[in-house]
């Protein structure tokens, strides 16, 4: 059938999603939990949206849209709150971070809904591997051009948020030298990745979509797991490379970071999007997956190579405007402290490891953090 027509938006809105681990509180590995914690939490009202995922041990919650910062940042607080709480009752943990350090995947258990086991059939082992956690933007947009405009003009900009928001660094119990191990996971799958380049809804609905529609290999805009895709039923793009910040005043961060720098992006000031850009699209997204802030990326452009953390700082200076009138000059903050100072999550999960000398300890820093 069609893709369904795109729903148009107040441009510039946002809301996030955060996909949270649920940890046991005696050895720190995943606790398949979700059921239980899906019904404590629908006895009382949610401040938010709450879904389970792919496997028991995992959640997602969203939150309202907003156009500020501070609102954002309050609900994901109470949403934080409220979960920390329900979790206090049934003696489990919540945590961020794109990975759990030392779960095994095979011992995941898909959640029972009909989409999940049907993803379960079709992937394999591939699905339970998927028990990885991320942060997702939506950025509302007045009309499907508009999206697909935004979606390409993004593309050079992919590396500063997986780089600001890397938090897996550890897998199946090992430093796997990557920052952000977790979209090694999302590369499995195939229909992930870039979109194709195309800057007419017309032409991305009624050629690319029925033509994917007609080999039987998609059915909807779920089955892309593109890195930015479209979302006609929401009028939104949605930006799918971020880890699961430890915090949420990071997850709010990153989020009007996005917003900032798309509304730069439709003054139509920089070049515009061509499909030569990609040429150095997988080597920027790996650079920031492996090195994190440290990293060097291309860009598209001129071909110079520069400093991921020195691109961001510099961005940063071009937003201040955006910022203002957005009035998320504290998220620009945030960025900038993270990029600057801090360091990403990657860099502190590391530090605890050292500290605690064991993966477990690192878990239960990471929930900790969360909680304050």
């Amino acid at each position: 059938m069609p893709l369904e027509a795109f729903k148009s938006s107040d441009s510039l809105t946002l809301g996030v999603e955060l996909e949270l681990q649920l940890v046991n509180t005696y050895d720190f590995d995943l606790s398949s939990s979700a059921d239980d914690l899906l019904e404590l939490l629908g006895r009382a009202p949610f401040p938010g949206v709450v879904t389970p995922e792919m496997t028991q041990s995992m959640i997602e919650v969203a939150t309202g849209i907003h156009t500020r910062h501070g609102p954002l940042l309050a609900q994901l607080q109470a949403i934080r709150n409220t979960l920390v709480a329900g979790c206090d009752r049934l003696n489990i943990e919540i945590a961020g971070g794109g990975t759990h350090p030392f779960q095994r995947w095979f011992e995941q258990r898909i959640f029972a809904r009909p989409r999940f086991k049907q993803l379960s059939g079709l992937y394999g082992y591939l699905a339970k591997q998927f028990t990885v956690f991320g942060q997702h933007v939506h950025i509302g947009c007045a009309s499907a051009d508009e999206a697909l405009f935004l979606l390409h003009a993004l593309n050079r900009y992919v590396p500063h948020f997986i780089a600001l928001s890397a938090s897996s660094p550890f897998f199946q119990g090992v430093d796997t030298l990557f920052d952000s191990a977790r979209l090694n996971s999302v590369f499995a799958f195939p229909l992930s990745g870039r979109a194709p380049f195309t800057l007419s809804w017309d032409e991305f609905a009624n050629v690319y979509f029925t033509k994917m529609e007609s080999t039987g290999v998609v059915t909807s805009m779920k089955d892309f797991y593109w890195d930015i895709r479209p979302k006609p039923e929401y009028g939104t793009i949605e930006l799918r490379v971020c880890d699961t910040p430890l915090t949420v005043e990071r997850a709010a961060g990153l989020a009007c970071y996005l917003q900032a720098l798309c509304r730069h992006l439709l003054e139509r000031n920089e070049p515009l999007p061509e499909e030569d850009d990609y040429l150095v699209y997988t080597y920027n997204r790996f650079q920031a997956c492996r090195f994190g802030l440290d990293g060097t990326m291309v860009n598209p452009k001129t071909r110079e190579q520069i400093s991921i953390r020195e691109d961001i700082l510099a961005t940063l200076r071009t937003l201040q405007p955006h910022a203002l009138a957005l009035d998320s000059l504290a998220a620009l903050d945030e960025i900038e402290r993270t990029a600057a100072h801090d360091g990403n999550h990657a860099n502190w999960l590391r530090q605890r490891f050292v500290e605690h000398g064991s993966v477990q300890g690192v878990v239960r820093s990471a929930a900790d953090l969360l909680r304050t």
